[in-house]
């Protein structure tokens, strides 16, 4: 299954960007756009694995609940 990048814009506008077969590939592209970003940019990028680029924007769609870090 390949990586999927993707920039993802307010409100939750999906751009497919480049799509890789290796982990260390799709990292560093990340890395590198993340990298040229501004600082008040609020666009990010993410990679997502999965088995169709239709998944991949099914799965980045779905909010993402906060982590909880130990006990309040």
């Amino acid at each position: 299954m390949p990586y999927y990048i993707y920039r993802i814009e307010p409100p939750l506008i999906l751009t497919h960007l480049d799509t890789k077969g290796s982990y260390q590939e799709a990292r560093g592209r990340v890395r590198d756009l993340r990298a040229t970003r501004g600082a008040d940019d609020t666009t990010l990028y993410r990679m997502i694995f999965a088995h169709h680029e239709a998944e991949a924007e099914r799965l980045l769609s779905i909010p993402r609940d906060e982590r909880v870090i130990g006990e309040d």
